[in-house]
């Protein structure tokens, strides 16, 4: 006897005893058998979660590793226990609607498509869960991955989309990829983002152009801060106003930005700043001003090496003596700019092991340029800019000991001065 057939006669005859009609029987058959076939499925799903989370919990004790801990995300196994239910449903419902084969195919095809999307959606939740313990490691600092794991994520949607529309219009996958064949163009410019993100995603990642947490400036974008996430299409940048820029990944590579990873990475940071001098203040000194100066620390040294080096070569030509544009002489600009390569030298928070030297650039409209250039050994923005803000606070006020003035274009003040 069919197992099938006497499972509902059982239940038809069950309420036929309790007094209830035959159409009233043949209804309530239908739906007990309907809930019979949910429990069933409900049972299925629980007792296969169960199972795979104590699976995965003794394979995950026996081994150091902690990308297998992604097993047991809850995601992941409550995703991917609904496909025995879904199982379930598609071999049974036959049995419990034997006389409407019209809405057990409805059903099966529904079945196979919320199977497929489950079968995606604990993909989805695997590539999430391992990408979330990818990031805790220290590869993802210089390797991040995000980029790939949504390619596998756009595949996977490629795959499940083409397999649901062959299951709703009942034709083979392969009659709807053949069709694909004739509409590459098309697909090439709906996925054309795509594709030079992917592109972009590797070449920032093999070429290690740029990681998470780099500090990034692109003006085009009005980016200036850390990057947060480099993903398939975008990355995120936080800027130092807290505000976040998203910039299209291939921009990265086809637009040149500034990457200051170098410099957080270096032993300092580097100051390269100039001080302009008004050209008429600039002269020889007499020895008495230069002997006043060596009441400089820094430069008492230096001054008595230089004066004796001088006075040396003048007493080689007679004609210095003549005519002071003959002899050797110092400056007030020349003692200054020794000055402040000693300040440097001596100042608790600039890196000597790095370059160091105060120069001279072009004169020009505005005088001659006074540039330091050196490096502070802090790389943290608010201490390095307090630290310059201090060394040319001092270079400001000291010009005027060594009687020089600093340039600037006259100001309202100095009209009303000249009127007066």
């Amino acid at each position: 006897m069919n197992f099938d057939f006497f499972f509902r006669e059982q239940i038809f005859n069950l309420y036929e005893s309790i007094g209830f009609s035959r159409d009233v029987c043949g209804i309530a058959t239908e739906i007990t058998t309907l809930a019979i076939l949910l429990v069933i499925a409900a049972i299925g799903f629980f007792i296969t979660k169960f199972i795979l989370k104590q699976i995965f919990i003794r394979i995950i004790k026996r081994t150091k590793s902690k990308y297998d801990d992604v097993l047991v995300d809850s995601k992941f196994l409550r995703r991917l226990s609904y496909i025995v239910p879904m199982i379930i449903i598609y071999k049974l419902i036959n049995v419990a609607m034997p006389q409407y084969p019209g809405w057990a195919l409805m059903i099966q095809n529904i079945t196979n498509i919320l199977l497929i999307l489950y079968v995606l959606l604990a993909i989805y939740a695997l590539l999430d869960s391992f990408h979330n313990t990818y990031k805790k490691t220290d590869a993802a600092k210089t390797r991040p991955i995000k980029g790939y794991l949504q390619i596998l994520k756009i595949l996977g949607g490629f795959v499940g989309g083409i397999l649901i529309i062959a299951i709703v219009i009942n034709e083979s996958p392969g009659y709807l990829l053949g069709g694909l064949g004739a509409m590459t163009a098309v697909l090439l410019l709906v996925f054309k983002d795509t594709i030079l993100g992917f592109v972009a995603s590797v070449q920032l990642s093999s070429n290690d152009i740029l990681r998470p947490g780099d500090w990034i400036t692109m003006d085009k974008y009005r980016a200036d801060g850390d990057v947060l996430e480099i993903s398939l299409n975008s990355v995120k940048v936080k800027n130092f106003d807290n505000t976040i820029v998203s910039i299209p990944t291939y921009s990265l590579i086809s637009d040149s930005f500034q990457n200051w990873r170098g410099m957080q990475e270096s032993d300092g940071r580097r100051i390269k700043r100039s001080v302009n001098v008004d050209l008429d203040s600039v002269r020889f000194l007499e020895k008495e001003e230069v002997e006043k100066l060596k009441e400089i620390k820094v430069l008492k040294d230096y001054l008595e090496k230089k004066q004796q080096e001088i006075d040396e070569y003048n007493e080689k030509f007679p004609e210095a003596k003549k005519h002071i544009v003959n002899a050797r002489k110092q400056t007030n600009l020349g003692i200054f700019r020794a000055y402040l390569t000693e300040y440097l030298k001596n100042h608790p928070d600039i890196q000597t092991k790095l370059t160091l030297m105060v120069r001279q650039l072009p004169p020009g409209d505005n005088g001659v340029p006074l540039e330091l250039y050196c490096f502070t050994k802090t790389k943290a923005w608010v201490e390095y800019e307090g630290i310059l803000g201090d060394i040319f606070d001092h270079v400001l006020s000291s010009a005027a000991f060594f009687d020089l003035v600093v340039f600037q274009n006259p100001s309202g003040k100095d009209f009303r001065s000249l009127k007066a």
